[in-house]
């Protein structure tokens, strides 16, 4: 029984090594300004219809390189919002930590999208996406404008 105790106690000590040292080097308007904002309107603008009075345009990713550039995009836009969960990022363990993840939840939609190379499904999601945002901006702009002044 000493012995398990012991082994116990030891295994305990010397175990995991410490989490890495994250250093957070961009605020949340300099995150969304820098990476969140160029990303989402890359993939924004990657799929959509411009009709004038002599025509009407549709833009879709055509070539490999088009999509793997989307799809780029895409991976920064999803990978914001565990940015987003960090500290001293995070604004609360509820809502902020919810809406981030419906960030994450919708650019991995994104990214499903796009590497079945599915322009329609991929403008719908960025209709998800851009819900996201919203819903994050109406809840917290205000305090995220304020608080980086």
């Amino acid at each position: 029984m000493l012995v398990f105790v012991a082994g116990a106690a030891v295994a305990g000590c010397g175990g995991a090594p410490a989490p890495p040292p994250f250093r957070v080097v961009a605020d949340n308007k300099l995150l969304m300004q820098s990476v969140i904002d160029p990303s989402a309107d890359f993939v924004w603008d990657s799929v959509k219809t411009i009709i004038t009075k002599d025509k009407t345009e549709e833009i879709r990713p055509h070539t490999n390189e088009e999509w793997l550039a989307v799809r780029n995009a895409a991976v920064a836009l999803t990978e914001s919002g565990n940015l987003l969960m960090m500290a001293p990022r995070a604004k609360d363990g509820g809502d902020w930590m919810k809406l981030s993840q419906e960030l994450i939840n919708t650019g991995e939609a994104a990214i499903r999208a796009i590497d079945a190379k599915n322009a329609d499904r991929l403008f719908t999601v960025g209709g998800d996406i851009y819900e996201a945002c919203s819903s994050c901006h109406r809840q917290y702009m205000e305090a995220i404008v304020n608080a980086n002044k």
